[in-house]
């Protein structure tokens, strides 16, 4: 008897420590608690956006020439009117001040022609009196009234050639202004094509040609950002946006939509987009934002505050989540019913009460409805 005990004992014990070694293992898994708090639907851009300027102009002279005056350097701050680069135009004033003498000369011709113009005139008048009288035949007052006639139009002829040599003047002036760059706004060269002594060429319209100067005005700065065709008719110039920019990380900026693009743009056949633009509501100081940083802009489409909310990588396709049950340790798979969402948070609105869990690291092997896990513990935050 005591043998077929030790027996018994010895086979149950191997037995046990056989099912011990044997059983399956809980699998480790990240839960999340499902908890109230603000969710957002939003939409972001597909590639990177732009930081861009209200205004930039590349300005190129209308006409080509040696660069004999360059009043700028790159980064240099200018005011509106101010003479950025004048061509060699020697020729051009040399005709001007021709212009001007023959103007000249053309005023003083006024000044004698229509002073004898205005004499015959009183001549003619006062032959006109003495022959109401009869002191004076009628061919002596036609003869006086022709030559009055005669100076009246050579006066005018000669006010015309004042105005032709005026019209010369200005049309010197405006050639000489095509070998003139001029600042049209206040701003900052941000690059300059040419050297003193060199030639500069004009840049048709059609041609590539690089600008001569390029000035921005980077007083005022909005964010252009391509965003999904499918997403375009959500967009509504006024929605609130935030923009982060890899130059200040950890920082977000609040914006505004100001501006929508009416039309589609086709970068590749199945990448098509919108352009969309925002203004910044408090924009850094001047200098920490520059012109041509990239830049991620989030549209804010719908917003609600305190609802039962669930990390949006938790939820599985078809509206469904792995519910952990803590009096077996095992999953169950839940339907649930969504409301607003982003990349962030999806609104619960029904399927799951606060304080239940369910899992995020889905990605695992093994994780699915019915698999026996136990909770991961985060490590402490440093």
């Amino acid at each position: 008897m005591k043998r077929w005990l030790l027996t018994i004992t010895v086979l149950a014990t191997v037995g046990a420590a056989f099912w011990w070694t044997s059983r399956p293992q809980p699998i480790p898994v990240v839960l999340a608690e499902v908890g109230r708090g603000k969710v957002e639907a939003s939409v972001s851009n597909t590639r990177a956006g732009t930081v861009e300027a209200c205004l930039r102009t590349r300005l190129s002279p209308i006409t080509g020439g040696r660069i004999v005056y360059l009043g700028v350097k790159k980064g240099d701050r200018v005011k509106k009117g101010q003479v950025l680069m004048r061509l060699w135009n020697e020729d051009q004033q040399a005709q001007a001040s021709v212009a001007k003498k023959q103007l000249e000369a053309a005023e003083k011709r006024v000044g004698e022609i229509c002073v004898l113009a205005a004499n015959a005139q009183r001549e003619a008048e006062r032959l006109a009196r003495l022959r109401a009288r009869g002191f004076v035949s009628e061919g002596a007052e036609d003869k006086v009234k022709s030559e009055a006639e005669s100076r009246k139009a050579a006066c005018a002829t000669a006010r015309a050639e004042v105005g032709q040599a005026l019209a010369q003047v200005r049309l010197s002036n405006v050639e000489q202004h095509r070998t003139v760059l001029i600042a049209p706004f206040d701003g900052t060269v941000a690059d300059i094509v040419g050297e003193l002594g060199e030639y500069a060429t004009p840049s048709p319209p059609g041609v590539a040609t690089p600008p001569a100067i390029d000035l921005i005005d980077d007083s005022c700065l909005y964010i252009s950002a391509p965003m999904d065709e499918v997403d375009a008719p959500k967009i509504r110039v006024g929605q609130p946006a935030r923009v982060t920019l890899d130059a200040l990380p950890g920082q977000v900026l609040p914006a505004h939509v100001r501006r929508v693009a009416p039309y589609v743009v086709a970068v590749e056949k199945q990448a098509r987009t919108v352009d969309v633009e925002a203004s910044l509501d408090q924009p850094p100081p001047p200098g920490r934002l520059l012109v041509g940083f990239s830049a991620d802009l989030e549209i804010i489409l719908d917003s609600r505050d305190d609802v039962l909310r669930v990390p949006t990588s938790a939820l599985l396709e078809g509206g469904r989540v792995l519910l952990y049950r803590p009096e077996n340790g095992r999953l169950e798979e839940r339907m649930v019913k969504t409301g607003i969402a982003n990349w962030e948070y999806t609104e619960i609105l029904e399927g799951l009460a606060p304080g239940d869990r369910i899992v995020l690291s889905l990605e695992r092997e093994g994780v699915k409805a019915g698999a026996l896990v136990k909770p991961e513990q985060k490590p402490a935050a440093k």
